[in-house]
């Protein structure tokens, strides 16, 4: 760390301002931006970036001024203050239902949970939460680099750069340029004191190479983003990803669905198995915000007429999800301690199924009419409001404009939805083989993109509804499944899908589906028959044989109508549970792509399509090899080794012919150099005359001789001729042939 170098006041303003150029300060200034990009981010996602970059410069420019005069010690208990305030602010803002979650058990849980991977966008209020954090790392980590106190400034911002690595919030790029900025501040006010950092600039070089590669290619604790230490925080794998209710949705590029079962369903109706639920809206993905709380007793049903359906659900495979109908209130046949409920409402445990264990789950599912949701009308509760009408502060308008023009017209949200609906369904080509596209999903559907698979549907139906002040959500589980006898189906993995829920008053959450179901079907009806001629394993039960059973085609919800009931004659409400579409197609497997986390996968291997071209790297693969290939070139000059490779260059190659006596004089110098190798240089006041002598007489070759006399004719004489020039230039190369295998162990 550097000693305290801070100056007294008497500088101009232009030495003040030449201060804050220096590359130690300006090092720091990018290790902090990269952090805020973070936060920038979570706000921006949330609403609040404009406070954000407010609350960020005052922060650094209340550093700026205390740097000259505040003593250390009074700036960290400032900076406490500033924590501690914003912390307490951030408390307050906390829905007063949550607060009671605030025990010390339950922060140090989640403090536990945050360093090992569950992203800061999954916090209540994580916009107040990203406001309350900004002040204090700003403030001191600026506040330290003014007074050049650049080790300390380092390890306050790149201490909070690495908590949100380990939240998995700050990605590979960002880590990078983190990485780079705060190696680059110490070795610049190291070399700067040593009063030469351009001399030693290829060692600088060196370090910040080391420090990116292995920060790309290290794991930086067990667990990490990837995979977190605490049960249920966000684990994204390959297989798991099909039975797991994961915290954190992204998007993926081409896909391949997966043919093998994962578990049966006995029920009274075919529904979606739903698993998981999705609140908030990154640009890139999906996030389920909110606390897990653990099931105690029975859950509340919808809030207007609902139908019981009871589900006994079998795993085939090693599940953690526990996949059902919505709306479930109720569940045994599993220990209750380890069942958690979702604060969208969804159930998931932490301890997985085995194979052939089941549960018993009881669903109220919402019942409804057309009539009934259009005259729903539009006074949503407060918390619906709050969680499912955000959307990020980077949407685009053009989004807006669109989704106003496809549904501007209609008067209330149900039409809204079937309007939104009918448009993607028409508008959008269904395929597995797409490129993801950078920036926002759905802004890139609507106007790059001319085809997708569900999570692409289903994330731009839910942005254009929110836009419309519609409350949405994006849902993944699974499609009915194969259905192999009276109120039973198996479900295999390329029935997993990603659908939308949409919130009426007095009804509660209803399911639409944008995504075409006859490509669907003919693209998992495809997979699987490839799957069966191939014998690939866990593909069918004895249930679904082929060769063994018949099985009737699977009734499959509508999504806008299958849990609508009809009047009858007499007025009364009756279930019709064939108005459940059959989804356009006979093939008894309903289900489609795989949607976010629960798609991509063939078995355990996770393939995806194959065009047949070769992939590009990525963006950050190619920063990583470029800084590594710096990185190797600086070492090689620091070693001296490119000094080496370009003399021996230069000592085997004559290069392009000029004029005969430049010639003549640079063919003089490789000779003159490989008889230093080979013999000894060249004394002071020795002639070239007097030097090629006494090595002749020491066993030099003869031919030097010649040589010479022509570079005393070109350099000290009237000059040469073209001939004698090429004469002279032929005979050092066969000189320097002939001594190549010294050269090279040289």
């Amino acid at each position: 760390m550097s000693a305290n170098r801070t100056d007294g006041g008497g500088e101009g303003s232009g030495g003040r301002f030449t201060e804050f150029l220096q590359p130690p300060l300006l090092a720091v200034a990018v290790l902090t931006l990269s952090y805020l990009s973070v936060l920038a981010h979570v706000t921006d996602v949330v609403g609040g970036t404009g406070s954000l970059v407010l609350v960020a410069a005052v922060a650094a420019g209340l550093a700026t001024v205390l740097g000259r005069f505040l003593r250390v010690r009074s700036a960290v208990a400032l900076t406490t203050v500033l924590l501690v305030g914003g912390l307490t602010a951030y408390f307050f803002s906390v829905p007063e239902s949550n607060r009671a979650l605030f025990t010390v058990g339950r922060v140090l849980s989640d403090t536990v949970a945050l360093l090992t991977g569950l992203s800061v966008l999954r916090l209540t209020k994580a916009g107040a939460w990203a406001l309350a954090i900004t002040p204090g790392p700003v403030f001191l980590s600026w506040y330290l680099a003014v007074r050049r106190e650049y080790g300390w400034s380092v390890l306050v911002g790149g201490g909070t750069l690495c908590f949100f690595v380990l939240t998995g919030d700050a990605g590979s790029g960002t880590t990078l340029v983190g990485v780079l900025a705060a190696a680059a501040a110490i070795g610049f006010e190291t070399l700067s004191v040593r009063g030469g950092w351009a001399a030693q600039l290829d060692t600088l070089a060196v370090v910040l190479a080391a420090m990116v590669v292995l920060s790309a290619t290290l794991s930086v604790v067990p667990g990490g983003a990837a995979q977190p230490l605490l049960e249920n925080r966000g684990a994204v794998t390959v297989e798991s990803s099909l039975v797991s209710s994961n915290d954190e949705v992204n998007i993926l590029g081409s896909i391949r669905l997966s043919p093998q079962v994962r578990f049966s369903v006995q029920s009274n109706t075919p529904e979606y198995w739903q698993t998981a639920v999705y609140d908030r809206y990154t640009g890139g993905g999906w996030v389920r915000s909110g606390e897990d709380q653990q099931l105690s007793g029975r859950l509340e049903s919808p809030p207007g007429s609902s139908r019981t359906v009871v589900q006994t659900v079998e795993a085939r495979t090693r599940m953690s999800a526990l996949p059902a109908a919505w709306k479930p209130v109720d569940v045994d046949g599993i220990n209750e301690n380890v069942v958690r409920v979702t604060q969208q409402g969804s159930f998931l445990t932490t301890d997985s199924l085995r194979e052939n264990e089941s549960y018993r789950v009881r669903s109220e599912v919402p019942q409804y009419t057309s009539e009934q949701l259009r005259r729903s009308g539009d006074d949503y509760p407060a918390t619906v409001n709050d969680s499912y009408l955000q959307l990020p502060e980077s949407t685009s308008d053009r989004v807006r404009q669109r989704a106003a023009e496809v549904a501007g017209n209609e008067t209330n949200a149900y039409d809204k939805a079937v309007a939104i609906e009918q448009y993607l369904e028409a508008e959008k080509e269904y395929s597995l083989t797409v490129q993801k596209p950078e920036g926002d999903i759905a802004d890139a559907f609507l106007f790059e993109m001319d085809a997708g698979y569900c999570t692409y549907y289903a994330t731009t139906m839910v942005v254009m509804l929110r836009s419309q002040g519609v409350p949405a959500r994006f849902v993944s589980g699974y499609t009915t499944g194969e259905q192999v006898g009276d109120d039973r189906y198996v479900v295999r993995g390329l029935d997993s899908h990603a659908w939308v829920q949409v919130y009426f008053p007095e009804v509660g959450w209803v399911t639409f589906d944008p995504t075409p179901s006859g490509p669907r079907q003919t693209a998992e009806s495809a997979r699987l028959t490839e799957a069966r001629q191939s014998q690939e394993a866990g593909v069918d039960t004895e249930e679904t044989d082929p060769e063994s059973q018949t099985t009737t085609p699977t009734p499959t919800p509508s999504p806008t109508t299958g849990n609508e009931t009809n009047e009858t004659a007499n007025g009364t409400q009756t279930v019709n549970p064939n108005a459940l579409g059959q989804e356009g197609g006979t093939n008894s497997n309903p289900a489609v792509t795989p949607p976010p986390g629960l798609e991509g996968v063939t078995g355990t291997t996770g393939e995806t399509e194959d065009d047949g071209l070769p992939s590009l790297p990525s963006r950050e693969t190619l920063g990583v090899g470029l800084a590594l290939m710096v990185g190797l070139a600086a070492g090689a000059r620091r070693t001296g080794v490119t000094g080496r490779a370009s003399r021996f260059v230069w000592m085997v190659h004559q290069g392009a012919r000029q004029d005969p006596v430049a010639d003549t004089e640079r063919a003089f110098r490789r000779l003159e150099y490989l008889l230093e190798r080979e013999y000894r240089p060249r004394r002071p006041r020795e002639t070239p005359r007097a030097y090629l002598r006494a090595l002749s007489k020491v066993g030099a070759d003869e031919r030097i001789q010649t040589v010479g006399a022509v570079y005393e004719k070109a350099h000290y004489g009237t000059g040469v001729s073209a001939e004698e020039a090429d004469r002279a230039v032929a005979l050092v190369d066969e000189l320097v042939r002939e001594e190549l295998p010294v050269l090279r162990r040289l």
